[in-house]
């Protein structure tokens, strides 16, 4: 079970991640509307202290293939695209697309697109830490590329998530933040990703932190 941190804010963060061996760390880029949102050179930080292990993930909304080349020039791994994917953002770095619960009729123009490695799916209001209808991904088809569940998971939910849903993979950043929002929670983090590797050995848990 594949796991994402998103939303990283700073290089003590990328340290909670390393301490924890996640797979995957996503940093916000040129959204300014994100209280999440970085600049290029507050990532390249970022990305600095993560451990070699750890895929880099920019997150973007509709961003201009530009961008992209900016994201891929500063060590990102991947791009995650929510909402447009404009002329020219698949021809840089591979893509995780990003749906929610509007859009995901829209699955199956990309499942022919080979520069989309995987399929993130998400609530109505990506970041706000709001649970969806996981009944709407039952009905999804699976096409090989990677299936990442998001959208209001914590260490509380994250189990249940994992036996209904069956993805391939769980990205959560509310969930793992500070109560007052200030950035990511080193207890939480380490509750979550126990959460999701007690659930893959079958063992039950108890979340204190959520």
């Amino acid at each position: 079970m594949l796991i994402k941190i998103c939303g990283l804010t700073d290089v003590r963060e990328a340290e909670y991640l390393n301490e924890n061996r996640v797979d995957y760390a996503g940093i916000v880029l040129f959204c300014e509307k994100s209280r999440r949102n970085r600049s290029i050179e507050s990532a390249k930080l970022i990305l600095k202290a993560l451990s070699p292990d750890i895929k880099r993930v920019a997150v973007m909304v509709s961003p201009t293939a530009q961008q992209v080349r900016q994201a891929a020039e500063a060590g990102f791994d991947h791009v995650q695209i929510h909402g447009e994917i404009k002329q020219g953002a698949l021809d840089v770095l591979p893509v995780f697309k990003a749906f929610n619960v509007k859009d995901m009729g829209e699955l199956p123009f990309y499942q022919s697109c080979p520069q989309i490695v995987g399929y993130v799916f998400d609530g109505c209001e990506p970041g706000s830490g709001k649970i969806f209808d996981w009944n709407l991904l039952k009905r999804l088809p699976r096409d090989g590329k990677l299936f990442i569940l998001a959208g209001g998971l914590c260490a509380e939910n994250v189990a249940e998530a994992l036996t209904f849903v069956e993805p391939d993979g769980v990205d959560v950043s509310s969930g793992v933040e500070r109560p007052d929002g200030s950035g990511k929670d080193a207890a939480r983090i380490k509750a979550f990703v126990e959460r999701v590797r007690n659930a893959e050995r079958g063992e039950a848990a108890l979340c204190t932190d959520c």
